[in-house]
């Protein structure tokens, strides 16, 4: 059997390739690549303190503004419509005449009944002559008692016939004075449903409307969940409302602008909806200037709660994980520790954390996604570059560029 003795030469270009790997195990200075002075570094991430802070609560909803009063003009007589004495859409004042219904027939019933008015006064006073002649005949046993007794009964259905003959007289001067239909409150008018030359039959007959504009009404519902909600914070402290709940109501137009005058909550309804799930609420607005028209759809924002002792954090610092949200606290020790929280409502861009945090604790807010898993160590420094802070040593990064430099020299 031979033996084969391979070259010098050879045998050196075999060690290279193991010589080289030797050397990539090793760091500048002498140590491990993988040991405590190498490997990939711990995360730049950025933090936050929490600091509890009173904040001012704020619901939004979609509503609709409705006329405070809102009237339907009908005649209350039947008669020819004579004119119209409005401009459709415009303003009219209280007591202005919006129709005129012919009265040459209403004149000649109140003629008659002034005419039946004097007749009865006439036999009224005729009958009481009557008895006051008998009355000392029949004392002095002259007449007999059931002339007396005559006298006074006709007496009496004399001054009733007047009675109701003033009465007659009454009504048909109600009715000429009906004939002038007067608008019942200032507003704006509707489109007149009826023109001149129509005969209408009374009440039965819509001639148009009226609307008080000044103030306005906010009309608006509040789900049933937003109304249990908002009593659950309240007991819980989370959430302070206004005194008697006489929130401040702020009108966003449908443009996107603040209309400029603020108003308050005048009915809230303590029965919800089958259909919608909300219970009607409505808001009353100051509206000098008619800026504000009926029928406009408006977002509804409602002020004066607060939240005391808030504790908020930017949205992009809560995760989702299987139990639910987290955030990850910065330890003592420089490490990523995730924590449970429980959030409600926004603010912003910050979530509001009703449990799971307190004050002081400092919330990573940037670089989560460097984050390989819990507990990783981290170093505060700005994640956009991937850099720790430099000259801060007790946020870490310092520290150790501190140390890498004192090494080197």
């Amino acid at each position: 059997m031979t033996i084969e003795t391979k070259p010098l030469h050879v045998k050196l270009m075999l060690l290279l390739p193991l010589l080289l790997l030797a050397a990539c195990g090793r760091s500048g200075d002498g140590k491990s690549a993988h040991g405590p002075g190498g490997g990939m570094p711990p995360a730049a991430v950025s933090v936050i303190t929490v600091e509890p802070k009173t904040l001012p609560a704020q619901f939004e909803y979609t509503g609709q503004t409705l006329g405070s009063r809102e009237v339907e003009v009908r005649a209350r007589v039947t008669g020819i419509v004579q004119t119209r004495n409005f401009v459709e859409g415009g303003h009219v004042s209280k007591g202005q005449s919006l129709f005129t219904i012919d009265q040459a027939p209403f004149n000649v019933a109140v003629a008659r009944a002034d005419a039946d008015v004097a007749s009865a006064e006439a036999k009224a006073a005729q009958a009481k002559k009557n008895t006051s002649r008998l009355k000392p005949l029949f004392a002095e046993k002259a007449v007999s008692q059931k002339d007396f007794d005559d006298a006074a009964s006709a007496e009496s259905i004399a001054e009733a016939e007047l009675k109701g003959a003033r009465a007659r007289l009454a009504e048909a001067q109600l009715n000429l004075l009906y004939t002038k239909v007067e608008s019942p409150l200032s507003g704006i008018t509707g489109r007149a449903q009826r023109s001149e030359g129509t005969l209408v039959s009374g009440p039965d007959v819509l001639l148009t409307t009226v609307t008080q504009i000044d103030p306005m009404w906010v009309s608006f519902g509040v789900p049933d969940n937003d109304q249990l909600k908002l009593n659950s914070e309240a007991a819980a402290g989370r959430l302070v409302l206004p005194k008697g709940g006489r929130f401040e109501v702020v009108v966003k137009l449908a443009d996107g602008t603040v209309y400029g005058q603020s108003g308050r909550l005048n009915f809230s309804d303590v029965k919800v909806s089958g259909n919608t799930g909300t219970s009607d609420t409505r808001a009353e607005i100051p509206n000098p200037k008619g800026v504000l028209r009926p029928g406009q759809f408006v977002r509804v924002t409602l002020k004066g709660a607060v939240r005391p002792n808030a504790i908020t954090v930017p949205q992009r610092a809560v995760l989702e994980g299987p139990q639910g949200k987290f955030v990850y606290l910065l330890s003592a020790d420089n490490k990523a520790m995730p924590q449970p929280v429980q959030v409600g409502d926004w603010t912003g861009d910050d979530w509001i954390i009703n449990s799971g945090l307190k004050a002081g604790d400092k919330v990573i807010v940037d670089g989560v996604a460097r984050i390989f898993a819990p507990g990783s160590p981290v170093q505060v420094g700005d994640p956009s570059k991937g850099e720790p802070s430099k000259g801060d040593p007790s946020k870490g990064a310092g520290k150790k560029a501190e140390e890498k430099a004192a090494e080197k020299k």
